[in-house]
């Protein structure tokens, strides 16, 4: 089979073709009772759908459906979007965001560029400076890496935790105590990175168990800690994979054949619905470097099915049992990663140097496992999310919570939300009805 290669683009005649056919978004909310229609035409080329994908998950919308079609030049897109609540997109500075976000000048946007809860930045973003950690996971690890950072007069204004296959990435932004600015001193970054290296290598000798280092490129949080994953080799799993690791009821089924009348590869997904499958998806096909030509993406009740029709970068299929067997690996992977069941615990509290250090105290001491964890920090108020486990891996009881809402007594407001094992979003019970940690973070600079 004659091989379909991207072709080279000067980015001048790129930039020349988007300005003579600029992006077209439509935002309907007149065709479906249910949901709001959104179109985006435009010029094809590598990476847009990522780009597309991605803005709609950081607004926490929920992708019920999609149609894909990016075969020649041109990119057209249709996605069937809800709230996280499963109503239509009916406020207006949403609707104006996603506008601007998808149309002409989209990604010339200040507040795209800079969004901090969402960006990993060289060595500081504004402010902070971005930290990436990854290792082996073990039970008060997190508790540890926080302790050294307070010990430091470190404050984690922004983080994002994951744990798979019993490894931990982590993506930390950290501002210095005193300043409430970057820290920019060479010799207290050096023993902070030493200290957290010797945390993450625990009784090992083996160097590399774990990594520090301070953050590459200009990436989103949650697709850099899939590549970390991804470089990690996690896919293939490192340790003995447990419950909380790999939740048996969210086993995805992924199956790999071939096109032969249009030359390519069909990937095929089915597996429990949740927020961001779709973008867990497509990130990982983009960072393994193939290219989406078109995709069907619907959902069912709690379940989803989606179909991608791909070819790598190099024109070529998966035409190998080796490569097929390692795209479902990591596709199967990447699914996982950000799959939590049991309990989220949901904190408030002003934010102080510690206080990240003092919450995660707590949990190791009244035995809870953390598996997935997010830190943000709005204005003086700092907002933390845990999704728990105990000890064994089983569901934590209520005597657990009742000891900790003693022990963090009126300092910190706590709110318990069971995870729903079919809902794509986990209702509040109480006073938040969203997660907390960079979802709603849009109206810092739609305001």
């Amino acid at each position: 089979m004659a091989k379909v290669c991207w072709p080279y683009f000067d980015p001048e005649y790129e930039n020349f073709s988007t300005r003579i056919n600029p992006p077209r978004v439509s935002v309907d909310n007149i065709s479906y009772p249910d949901c709001t229609l959104i179109k985006v035409d435009s010029v094809n080329k590598p990476g847009i759908l990522l780009e597309v994908v991605q803005i709609l998950t950081d607004l926490d919308l929920i992708i019920t459906k999609a149609y894909i079609s990016s075969d020649g030049g041109w990119f057209m897109d249709v996605f069937h979007v809800t709230d996280q609540q499963g109503n239509k997109i009916t406020d207006n500075k949403t609707i104006d965001y996603i506008e601007k976000a998808l149309g002409p000048n989209g990604y010339n946007m200040e507040s795209v560029k800079t969004w901090p809860g969402k960006k990993v930045g060289v060595h500081s973003v504004g402010d902070h400076t971005a930290i990436e950690l990854i290792g082996r996971d073990r039970p008060g690890l997190l508790s540890e890496i926080s302790a050294v950072l307070a010990n430091l007069q470190f404050n984690v204004a922004t983080a994002e935790v994951w744990t798979h296959n019993s490894r931990i990435a982590c993506v930390l932004y950290l501002n210095d105590n005193s300043t409430n600015l970057a820290v920019d001193d060479p010799t207290r970054l050096s023993v902070m990175e030493e200290q957290l290296k010797n945390i993450l290598r625990g009784c090992e000798d083996d160097k590399k168990v774990g990594r520090t280092s301070f953050s590459m490129g200009f990436t989103h949080v949650d697709r850099r800690l899939h590549q970390m994953f991804f470089a990690d080799r996690d896919y293939e799993g490192g340790g003995v994979t447990t419950e909380v690791d790999s939740p048996p009821s969210f086993k995805p089924k992924i199956t790999v054949e071939r096109c032969e009348e249009k030359g390519y590869s069909v990937i095929s997904v089915q597996c429990k619905d949740r927020a961001k499958l779709m973008f867990d998806i497509v990130c990982t096909l983009t960072d393994m470097q193939y290219v989406v030509f078109h995709a069907t993406i619907s959902s069912d009740g709690p379940y989803a099915s989606q179909e991608y029709f791909i070819r790598h970068m190099d024109g070529c299929t998966l035409d190998t049992e080796g490569e097929q067997e390692r795209v479902i690996k990591c596709l199967e992977a990447a699914i996982q990663r950000r799959v939590c069941e049991g309990l989220s615990l949901e904190l408030c509290a002003k934010d102080r140097v510690g206080l990240l250090s003092e919450v995660t105290r707590v949990l190791r001491e009244n035995g809870l496992t953390v598996s997935r964890a997010g830190v943000s920090t709005v204005g003086e108020q700092a907002y933390n999310v845990f999704y728990v486990r105990d000890a064994s891996g089983n569901t934590v009881d209520a005597k657990t919570i009742e000891a900790l809402r003693k022990e963090i007594k009126d300092t910190i407001k706590l709110n318990v939300k069971k995870i729903p094992t079919s809902a794509k979003a986990p209702e509040a019970n109480g006073w938040a009805k969203t997660s907390f940690f960079f979802g709603n973070l849009l109206e810092r600079f739609l305001a």
